[in-house]
Parts: C-alpha cells; structure tokens; sequence
C-alpha cells in the first residue's frame, strides 16, 4: 500500500482502502473544467470537459455535457450568401444558453470557433459582434485548414497500429476536411467546400467533385495499408445503426448498403425507419455519399469512428496551449 494511501487510513479513520485511494486520487491531481463551442454550418455545439491532471501519467479528458442545437446557417448563406433575421435570432439565443451553461459549470477556460457558412455569410462579422453584446462570448472564424487541424487535435491514429496509414474526414454541412497521417506524423491535410447542406441544395459541382478526387488520389496513398477514421454526427449514427463494436473498424460496405438504401426513401421514410430525426434524416444521404467517394478514390476499405469532433478537438488544442504557458 503506497505510504500516503496508509497515512490517510490511519488519520481519517476511514473504512476502506477505496476511500483512501480517492483522497489519494485528489492530493496528486489537479482538475479544471474547459468547454469548446463549435458553429458549423449544420448545427452549433457546446461541449464542456473535466480535465484531471494527475502528478504522474496522461492527463483524464471527461464529458460533463454536450447540447447540440440545429441551426442550420448554410441553408441561408450557401443559398443566399448571408444569414438571415430568423436564424441570426437563433444563433443569438443559442450563445446566451451556451453562456449560461458554461457559468453553471464554472468553466474556466473556453474556446468558440465558427467553421464554413459563418466564413460564408457576408453578415458573418457583425453577427459576432452582437454575440459578444449579448452573451459576452468571443467567437472566431477558423478556415479550413484550422479545422482540419483540430479534428487531428484528437491524436486518435497515435493510439492505433502503426502498420497502417490513417485519413482523418469530417464531413460537415459546409466543407470537409482531409487530414492524412503516416509514419507518426501529418504528412496532408485539406479543406473542400463539399458539405452536405450545400449537396442538399445542389451547390457542389462536377468540378469541385473533380478536384477532390484527384487531390486524394495524388495525396493519399502509402506503402502501408490506409485506413480511415470517421468524424462528425452523420458517421457516428450510421456506425451505431451498423451495430459495429466499438473500438473496431467498420467496412465500407455498410455506407454503401445504407446509402443505396436511404436515397430511394423519402426524408419523412427515412425517419419512421430508422428511427431518425428530421434534421438528420436529410443530411444522412449526402453524408454517405461524401464518405463513399472519398474511400473509393483512396482505396479504403475500413473505417474507425471513436466519436470525435471539432469540438473534442478544440478540448484538446486549449489545454495543450494552457500546459505551453506552464
């Protein structure tokens, strides 16, 4: 039994060793809590981690809360370059929740970054500035690349076999997001403007498509075999749906299935079975086709989906920064 575990049994008369081991636990760690705010173009999102940080060892990332509000921006500015007075009420409203929310949790630090429909939107600018007004939360435009960078953030191919090369995607309603991981390093990352809010309203072209496919092609490819790792809200229900164990990669064969199977229904079928919500059931199709060309074009046949996303990756980037000022 380590010296301090005894010296606590002893002087607090405590009854067991477990109850030891937590004031334990607590004298060699330090806890803060961060959050991260994300606004895509699909749907903003608050996420608020506990961070242990213990004396010896890795340090504990966990969820205290994540709410997730569909404000779906790219349907005004993909369509008419701005956002307009009903979803900008919105975006308003949301903030003043996500402020409240982060008092109540007494989040220490935080960091709020809007992605594509926000660097989109002609009135992008001065919708931040009335967030500020009104809720006192500072947002930033990140492009592309930074966002693919956060998705990275997670470090999630770090922890996997290093005989295999690993293609992050996120697939957003605005863009998607590239990054390419090999031999213990990004050797790739990029941004497309290939979304599906945009899909859905037939504002990606035969072009863009065109330029994707060639950029992986010329970019993703590796003596080793390449395996992808999936992001975003559309993949983590179709893996859920695919009944996958976690922790273990899942074939291409089931986007193909479902997305064969989704796009015959209609939106309102699609819902009743497979038991979605509206504002997944449109977007899931276009989702899949993003995926499938993408892993077609890089030869990909396996896909792991441990649940990140730009906001887990924005958890990681401030509390790797805070421990830099240490």
């Amino acid at each position: 039994m380590p010296f301090l575990t005894a010296v606590c049994l002893l002087s607090k008369n405590l009854k067991t060793k477990a109850d030891a081991e937590v004031i334990f636990f607590n004298f060699n760690s330090t806890i803060m809590r961060i959050a991260a705010i994300d606004i895509g173009s699909n749907a903003a999102r608050l996420l608020i981690n506990e961070v242990s940080e213990h004396k010896k060892g890795k340090p504990e990332f966990m969820k205290l809360n994540l709410l997730r509000i569909p404000l779906r921006l790219g349907m005004d500015v993909f369509s008419n370059g701005e956002i307009g007075p009903e979803r900008e009420k919105m975006v308003l409203d949301s903030m003043k929740i996500f402020s409240d929310l982060m008092k109540i949790y007494k989040v220490e630090h935080y960091r709020a970054c809007a992605t594509s429909a926000m660097r989109d939107a002609k009135n992008g600018a001065e919708i931040i500035r009335e967030v500020k007004n009104t809720s006192g939360i500072d947002i930033e435009i990140i492009s592309g690349d930074e966002e693919a960078t956060l998705i990275y953030e997670n470090h999630v191919a770090e922890g996997l076999d290093k005989d295999f090369a690993y293609l992050y995607i996120d697939v957003g309603g605005g863009s998607t997001e590239l990054t390419f991981y090999e031999n213990g390093k990004m050797s790739y990352e990029n941004s497309f403007n290939i979304g599906t809010i945009r899909l859905m309203n037939g504002l990606v072209t035969d072009d863009q498509w065109k330029e994707m496919k060639e950029e992986i092609r010329k970019n993703i490819n590796s003596k080793k075999p390449v395996v992808a790792i999936g992001s975003g809200g559309n993949i983590n229900k179709v893996f859920s749906m695919s009944k996958t164990k976690d922790g273990k990669p899942m074939s291409t064969a089931y986007l193909k299935k479902y997305y064969k199977e989704m796009n015959e229904l209609t939106v309102a079928e699609r819902m009743s079975k497979f038991g979605l919500r509206e504002d997944r059931a449109d977007v899931l199709v276009p989702a899949l086709e993003i995926f499938n060309n993408v892993m077609n074009w890089g030869d990909i046949s396996k896909i792991f989906v441990p649940k990140i996303s730009v906001a887990d990756g924005l958890i990681h980037s401030i509390y790797d920064g805070l421990q830099k000022k240490k």
